[in-house]
């Protein structure tokens, strides 16, 4: 699998081949965001934007953009 990283936040990223265009796929948020670009150079500047994006939502309708880690004593 091939991991990108931007700000603590990891993609997976995957070459689609009915697209010809890779994927990435923002992981462990509440909820969903992915990013596409042509080419590999894209694929930084894709994330960035997709995860921005994301993150106003989130903090427009109050969601807290990761799941949180319950703590059990």
């Amino acid at each position: 699998m091939n991991l990108m990283t931007i700000d603590d936040f990891q993609a997976k990223i995957e070459f689609d081949p009915d697209l010809n265009m890779y994927r990435g796929e923002i992981l462990g948020l509440n909820g969903g965001a992915d990013f596409y670009a042509k080419d590999k150079s894209q694929l930084q500047a894709e994330f960035r934007k997709s995860l921005q994006i994301y993150l106003e939502v989130c903090a427009e309708k109050g969601i807290t953009p990761r799941p949180r880690i319950s703590k059990t004593v």
